[in-house]
């Protein structure tokens, strides 16, 4: 049985006076989520302020991005090791805002994902199709192959440590949410792609739906069989809106 896993996304959203601020509203809305996991991404600049605030807790902080290379001249960039530092547990790598504003191809997703784990901390691995490729037919084709390339460099015995995010682009802050079915014929196949992979490991390999997840909508996609979690952005800018999505097993609708 995987863990679900819930993950806010906060973006480039908030500072250090909203942290505290937030954290103290949704700590205690949460204190009963025993049987899931809770996960913060702040920038970086909120990082040791939200770790701080966190301590205590069962919910851990992760960064929203990081370089593959250890140190050296990379102005402006974060380091595996500096998150560790700041007392991140995961971090996000391939976004597909990453992917789509800044160039960044799968290879270097997969250098991300390693030095993750150098440094043990968990990646959580972001694929998913644009809304031309979903209506051209290729939405499987073009998710397995942004997965297999971001995931080249994950050794087997380790693979269990990733999470992968499947956020078809086409629902990112467009309020479109792909219905549960869609999602989980996309998740099957993230799934059979990873057994595949990395044989029984990838049974147990977790897999969030990221795209417009709302405390509404969050039940029914949690339901499917091969969907662990939610990557969740906008959303998650509300610690009662977020709280409701951890707390998703109290959304069934009647």
């Amino acid at each position: 049985m995987r863990r679900p896993i819930l993950a806010a996304n906060w973006k480039m959203n908030l500072t250090s006076a909203d942290v505290s601020a937030y954290t103290n509203r949704f700590i205690p809305l949460v204190a009963d989520a025993k049987d899931v996991d809770i996960v913060i991404a702040a920038p970086f600049t909120l990082l040791d302020r939200l770790a701080n605030e966190l301590a205590g807790t069962a919910i851990q902080a992760a960064g929203q991005n990081v370089h593959p290379e250890e140190s050296g001249a990379f102005t402006g960039e974060i380091a595996a090791a500096m998150l560790a530092d700041m007392g991140c547990a995961y971090a996000i790598v391939g976004h597909s805002e990453r992917r789509a504003l800044f160039g960044e191809s799968s290879a270097f997703v997969a250098k991300k994902a390693s030095a993750l784990l150098r440094c043990e901390i968990r990646p959580i691995v972001c694929v998913g199709e644009t809304l031309q490729q979903r209506d051209a037919g290729r939405a499987l084709e073009v998710v397995e192959t942004q997965l297999r390339e971001s995931l080249a460099e994950i050794p087997g015995e380790q693979a269990e440590q990733v999470v992968v995010a499947y956020e078809p682009v086409w629902a990112i802050g467009t309020g479109r949410t792909a219905t549960p079915e869609i999602a989980q014929e996309v998740h099957a196949h993230i799934r059979k792609q990873l057994s595949a992979q990395f044989g029984e490991a990838g049974n147990r390999i977790r897999i969030q739906y990221g795209g417009s997840v709302k405390p509404e909508t969050v039940y029914d996609l949690m339901n499917q069989p091969d969907i662990d979690g939610a990557l969740v952005g906008g959303a998650s800018l509300d610690p009662e809106a977020f709280s409701r999505i951890v707390l998703y097993q109290n959304q069934r609708n009647p």
